[in-house]
Parts: C-alpha cells; sequence; structure tokens
C-alpha cells in the first residue's frame, strides 16, 4: 500500500480503493485485528465496499498492542486517565506519517501555520508523558517561526497580557485549549477578541462538570467575545484529526472518513439519526485504520458530523469479543 496514495485521495472512488487496499494489508499484518475479523467470521475475499469492514472496538487499545508485525515502535502515545485507570496506548511505527496528517489536515482548514501566532493552554496533557496532542501542537507552534508562539501553564496575567498584545498583529492568533480550562481563563478575565481563534480540544479532565458542546460553545464565545468557537476532533488512537469552525460541524481530510453505528447493534451502521461513531483513518497505516469508538454523534447530509456525547457504559455494546 503505497503511503504517497493516502495522501492523494480526491474522490469517494479513490477513498474507497484505498480503504480497501488498507483493510486487506491490515487484516494480513496486523494480528489483533486479523483475529477479531475471524471471529466475526468475516471472509475478506467478499469484502468488496467499505460497509463490509470490520471496525474494531477501541477498547482494545487498552488491552492489545495494535501493530502491524512488520513493524516495530518508533513513538508510543498514551491516552490521559485518572490514577489507576488503564489508558490506551498506540504504538506508531512511523512518525512521519503522523507528522504528514496533521500538517496536511491542519493547513486545509487554516493554511499554513506560519500565517498564524499559536497559544496552547493545554496543562493535563503538558502534566503527562506521552500525549500526542502535545507532540502535534509543539510542531505546529514550531511551525509558526514566531518569537510569540508557544505553551502555557500556570501563567495566566503571561497569557492574557500575550492575548492582548496580539489582538494588534498583523497575524492571526489560534489559542487552542483543553475546555476546562479555557473557561477558568474566561473566569479570570472577559475578552473582546477580533484576531483571534478560540479551539477547544474537549475535555474537563475531571476538573469541571461535563457539559454539552451547545452550552460549552456559548460560554466561551461570551467570555472570549468572539462568534464561533473552532474544535478539534482527534484522539491517542488515531493519526488524522477532524476540524470544526463553527456550528459543532465536523468536517474530515480526505484520507478520513466518519460512519455511525446503530446504538443496540455495534456491527450494523446506521444513518439518519445519532449512532456511535465509527471513524476511517488511513493515515493510521500500521496500526488500525478502521476504529469504533465511544464517541456518539450524527451525519450530516454533506458528509460533516456533530459529536453529541459519549456512550454511557465503559466498553461499546453488542461486541463480546473483547477476549483474544
Amino acid at each position: 500500500m503505497p503511503k504517497e496514495q493516502i495522501f492523494n485521495i480526491q474522490t469517494p472512488f479513490d477513498f474507497e480503493k484505498a480503504a480497501l487496499a488498507v483493510f486487506s494489508y491490515q487484516h494480513e499484518h496486523v494480528s489483533v485485528y486479523r483475529k477479531f475479523c475471524e471471529l466475526l467470521n468475516v471472509d475478506v475475499a467478499t469484502v468488496s465496499k467499505i460497509e463490509q469492514i470490520p471496525f474494531l472496538p477501541i477498547a482494545f487499545f487498552k488491552s492489545h498492542v495494535i501493530l502491524s508485525e512488520e513493524k516495530k515502535t518508533q513513538i508510543l502515545f498514551e491516552s490521559s486517565g485518572t490514577t489507576g485507570s488503564i489508558t490506551s496506548k498506540h504504538h506508531v511505527s512511523e512518525l512521519s506519517l503522523y507528522e504528514k496528517s496533521f500538517l496536511k489536515g491542519f493547513e486545509q482548514v487554516y493554511g499554513s501555520p506560519r500565517n498564524l501566532n499559536i497559544l496552547a493552554l493545554l496543562p493535563s496533557y503538558l502534566e503527562r508523558e506521552g500525549s500526542s496532542l502535545v507532540y502535534m501542537v509543539d510542531r505546529l507552534i514550531k511551525e509558526t517561526k514566531s518569537e510569540y508562539s508557544g505553551f502555557y501553564l500556570n501563567e495566566t496575567e503571561t497569557l492574557i497580557e500575550k492575548l492582548h498584545l496580539l489582538e494588534k498583529s498583523d497575524k492571526k492568533t489560534l489559542l487552542i485549549g483543553v475546555s476546562y480550562a479555557l473557561l477558568d481563563l474566561i473566569e479570570t478575565q472577559k475578552f473582546q477578541l477580533k484576531n483571534t481563534i478560540i479551539m477547544e480540544t474537549g475535555g474537563m479532565k475531571g476538573r469541571r462538570r461535563e457539559m454539552v458542546k451547545e452550552e460549552l460553545h456559548a460560554s466561551l464565545r461570551d467570555g472570549f467575545g468572539v462568534s464561533h468557537i473552532h474544535s478539534e476532533y482527534g484522539m491517542t488512537e488515531l493519526l488524522s484529526q477532524a476540524y470544526s469552525t463553527k456550528h459543532g460541524d465536523f468536517t474530515c481530510p480526505p484520507w478520513m472518513k466518519v460512519l455511525t453505528r446503530d446504538t443496540e447493534d455495534a456491527l450494523t451502521l446506521s444513518t439518519n439519526k445519532t449512532g456511535g461513531i465509527n471513524v476511517i483513518d488511513l493515515a493510521n497505516l500500521y496500526s488500525c485504520s478502521f476504529i469504533a469508538t465511544q464517541d456518539l454523534g450524527k451525519l450530516n447530509p454533506d458528509g460533516s458530523f456533530k459529536i453529541l456525547g459519549r456512550f454511557d457504559s465503559s466498553d461499546i455494546r453488542g461486541c463480546n469479543l473483547m477476549v483474544l
């Protein structure tokens, strides 16, 4: 499977052709995924369209090494978790794939990072090792070539001063932050920002009560004085991100696609209603590109999607194949 093909997808036909090739490769070389498919009695020879490809429950990343037998781990990304909880571990064999994916994906929505100042407010991620989000944002910050770009941890007053200073810059500023930290910031001071994009990455991390997106975005719009809140949708187990620039509607780069599954039958896809989010991430070539997440969402007619919440239970209902 040529890696270049993944990032040159232009049509739905291109995507399906690449997805089927990636499925064939991962079925052959990723032993956990192959065994999962076998337990579902999937005959790889009969899989001829995306809808027939099995999606691996994301919880497998907590209990198994999901990696091609041909590859070795170059870097290990690990999810955040409460003390004593089991975290997801993503074994990445080619860091260049991740870097190409997040750089190209970001540029398709926001243009070159060099046209921005990027400020990052990600305290819960900076306080631990192995965050794929911190890796991505750190690289984007370096790409800006701006003396003003950087991470902020326990430096609230400095960050406030920097936001006011950069409002007068000839470059736009992107403030990317975890939800609870952005809320903490606007409780310290209210803003009226005209030259700044506010992007939340989700997650209260146990610091605040969970809020639905509409409530969160309303609070952030009011606190920062902006008309829209942007969002990033990504996770430790993926190498690609979707972005929302307004109204909570996420769009994927050409090598990523979201489908929804029936909430009561994890093996059945659904449309036109709330369902579990299944992600196809073709950049995740040497791990698993077909992942059933624990998020709930809904597809829009134009192919964009909304995130509406998460499953109540810790494991995805409808799948009893967790012991491999």
